[in-house]
């Protein structure tokens, strides 16, 4: 591959942490906004209070697109220098994205067990921490293998 065809590339791996690591929050947050609103539904057709607290649910996967901008201005920095990491953060975003959708996922589930019992919020949030634990490593990983940690 010659060097102008190299340089073309050089950004897809920062664009990639950042674009795939937001993907998947819009996909969590949609999930978990889908199920906030159907479980305010059911409070608004009960006659009960619909709790706002189910909002924490909706944009918890929201952190991992902050991650992959971190991988992106990480992998930005190395491009700039003449290294490209665009496998890293191509995969780097991936799974935060993939973090952030299941996030969301489990943020729906928590949405709805609180509307119906109104307890429970620490529980569903440790679980959603856990979960999000996934993209930490994976940023952090990354940084490290990348020399800015």
């Amino acid at each position: 591959m010659d060097a102008n065809t190299l340089l073309q590339f050089k950004d897809l791996g920062a664009a990639g942490a950042l674009a795939l690591a937001a993907a998947g929050s819009a996909l969590g947050a949609g999930a978990a906004g889908m199920a906030a609103v159907g479980a305010w539904k059911k409070c608004f057709a009960q006659n009960k209070n619909a709790p706002f607290i189910l909002t924490a649910f909706v944009g918890a996967p929201l952190s991992q697109t902050i991650y992959g901008m971190i991988v992106m201005n990480a992998l930005i920095d190395m491009a700039n220098k003449g290294q490209f990491m665009a496998g890293a953060g191509i995969l780097s975003g991936f799974a935060m994205g993939m973090s952030a959708w299941m996030q969301g996922k489990a943020g729906a589930a928590a949405a709805d067990a609180m509307a119906e019992t109104g307890k429970g919020f620490g529980n569903y949030l440790m679980v959603l921490g856990v979960i999000e634990t996934v993209a930490l490593f994976v940023m952090v990983f990354i940084l490290m293998a990348a020399g800015k940690l």
